[in-house]
């Protein structure tokens, strides 16, 4: 398929190169596996999840995905590290999923096929990978049907996030491989917002997620200097 121009294909060979290693939860992906309990159940205390249509952008190997389709609802999974892609889809088979299907398609190219088709839209940890988060911004909110739901995710940018989302976690914690972030791709959450009051997103949400690397311990909390995730609603006109 085209290479749309949303993309970054230095980030896409990135994590390609590490797709066999997704589901190995002592790898590279072991942040992602210890917050995703927290992320499913943020996004259920604003919506029940069953029968309804959700599609995760950047779905990497599925972790997200899976527990969202595990959860009841119907599932498409998007990105384009096609690695990545064939580890999930074969995860899928491994546990048995039928409600969850994977595409090789970026958010914009399905917002031009599937205009409104979503109840809920999650875009986790992947804002800070793309060229214009605004774009995908924009794609979240015409996949999403009226009154539907967008759930995003991505780090601040400030002092306090380059000393612990790069020097600490991929540094000195060797959390992460070095090079996963680019302190320029942080996102401020006032960034965010404007990004989605422009595409008619309402905010529900803003809260912060915090890890103690001395208790290995995740959990959420008012502080976004961060990590931090954002609720959202499309507007019904």
């Amino acid at each position: 398929m085209n290479t749309p121009n949303n993309v970054d294909t230095a980030e896409i060979e990135k994590f390609s190169q590490l797709a066999h290693r997704w589901w190995d939860k002592e790898s590279e992906f072991k942040p992602l596996h210890a917050i995703n309990p927290i992320r499913l159940d943020w996004i259920k205390s604003h919506v029940s999840l069953t029968d309804q249509r959700v599609v995760d952008i950047g779905c990497g190997g599925g972790i997200l995905s899976e527990s969202l389709a595990q959860s009841g609802a119907q599932v498409t999974g998007i990105d384009l590290s096609v690695k990545a892609l064939k580890v999930a889809k074969l995860h899928a088979l491994e546990v048995g999923a039928p409600n969850l299907e994977y595409l090789e398609i970026s958010a914009e190219q399905l917002a031009m096929q599937k205009r409104g088709t979503f109840d809920v839209v999650t875009c986790m940890e992947m804002l800070e990978h793309v060229p214009n988060p605004a774009s995908v911004v924009q794609a979240c909110a015409d996949l999403t049907k009226p009154g539907g739901w967008i759930f995003l995710s991505t780090i601040n940018r400030n002092l306090q996030s380059f000393l612990m989302a790069i020097v600490g976690a991929e540094y000195i914690l060797n959390m992460l491989p070095k090079g996963t972030h680019e302190y320029a791709k942080f996102i401020r959450p006032s960034e965010l917002l404007k990004f989605c009051n422009e595409s008619g997103l309402i905010e529900v949400d803003l809260t912060g997620l915090h890890f103690n690397p001395l208790t290995q311990r995740y959990w959420l909390g008012p502080t976004t200097q961060v990590n931090y995730f954002m609720a959202l609603q499309k507007r019904l006109n």
